[in-house]
């Protein structure tokens, strides 16, 4: 008989904590193992029962959940799933959990929590399984913007409104497309840092719910050169700027004339996903072809991974994150099988290899496909 999956739920509330534990003690392959009403106990628990994976309020009295977070994943990393309301404040704390190490977050309602949380059963057990076997690492917070990367364009130079040189055609016509889920939100931060302000356009499908996705693009804008926004139905997609899908909305990419835009729509859930890499990549192939570069990142699950291969049959050049520095090599490792990556890199080198191709450098490929 294979090893349960032994969880602790940390929350404040008693009601939450004896519906957590009654979802997870349903599941044959895990069991809760004890519950805590506060971070203090729940480090003696810790000590005690070794679990492998903790879910965690994120406001308790004591010490809150981001403060007890960033201690235990300092001392003893290991896999946790925070537990988040859907509020502004609660997304942005959410954030700074993913930034500090947490693996997912599930998103607990405001109301109607007993209805609410059994609703979201089957979401929480995926994620504490995925937690249980994810790859846990220190997490590293970053504050206030990097030193500038280097541009593509000459110094002092600016990008022209009807380019003629290579450069700026180069940001004009060219398109990174990046698909991420479990990890995604500090991959795709590593990536965007490097990234100089004249950089093309880049679009993002990160797996997330509603509500939190403004929080994420915030953050990311704070940090990097490039402008990060939320994508906006209608609107034109620019150089110089990174447009991430909305949470519960689908979104890809179309063209008006020479220039691209941004679609965004209530469409159905593909591979169970709303957002779903697989719309944003599909349109890539479909509508940007041998211009596009793709990148898919850390996360569980096969989403975009077919798409990813119509990009390469179209014409696209991509990288995709490997095993080793992924938090979950799910999509990856399934981007891969579909034969479509070009190059699998480390996560801290994808971004200077993509740099490198735009500036026609000689690459310098580690492993390729």
């Amino acid at each position: 008989m294979n090893k349960k999956i032994r969880v602790i739920v940390v929350d404040d509330s008693a009601l939450v904590r004896s519906l957590l534990a009654e979802i997870i003690n349903r599941q044959r392959d895990m069991e809760c193992v004890g519950t805590a009403n506060d971070p203090l106990i729940a480090r003696e628990m810790i000590r005690e029962l070794n679990p492998d994976v903790i879910t965690l309020d994120v406001e308790m009295p004591r010490m809150d959940g981001i403060d007890f977070l960033g201690r235990l994943m300092r001392l003893r990393p290991m896999p946790v799933v925070m537990i988040s309301t859907l509020t502004e404040r609660g997304a942005e704390v959410t954030m700074k959990a993913l930034e500090l190490g947490a693996i997912d977050f599930v998103a607990k309602p405001r109301v109607g929590l007993t209805s609410g949380l059994n609703e979201l059963a089957e979401q929480i057990v995926d994620k504490i399984r995925v937690a249980a076997v994810a790859q846990v690492r220190k997490g590293t917070v970053r504050e206030g913007k990097p030193q500038a990367p280097q541009l593509l364009h000459a110094p002092g130079s600016a990008v022209p409104a009807a380019p003629s040189g290579l450069m700026g055609r180069i940001s004009t016509e060219k398109l990174i497309c990046i698909g991420a889920s479990t990890g995604g939100t500090e991959a795709i931060k590593e990536v965007l840092v490097q990234m100089p302000a004249d950089s093309p356009a880049i679009v993002i499908t990160q797996h997330m719910p509603p509500g939190f996705t403004t929080s994420f693009a915030a953050r990311l804008n704070g940090l990097c050169q490039i402008t990060v926004k939320e994508a906006v139905n209608g609107e034109r997609i620019l150089p110089g700027h990174a447009y991430i899908a909305p949470g519960g909305r689908q979104f890809h990419v179309a063209r008006s004339g020479a220039n691209y835009v941004a679609v965004v729509d209530d469409g159905p859930p593909v591979n169970r996903h709303k957002p779903s890499v697989e719309v944003l990549f599909k349109s890539a192939a479909a509508v940007v072809g041998r211009n596009a570069y793709g990148i898919m990142l850390t996360g569980m699950g096969n989403d975009g991974a077919a798409a990813m291969r119509e990009m390469k049959d179209a014409g696209s050049y991509n990288y995709v994150q490997d095993e080793a520095s992924c938090i979950v090599f799910g999509m990856p490792r399934e981007a891969i099988a579909h034969g479509a990556a070009d190059e699998v890199l480390p996560l801290g080198q994808i971004a200077g290899a993509l740099l490198a191709r735009l500036r026609g450098a000689p690459d310098r490929v580690l492993h390729r496909i």
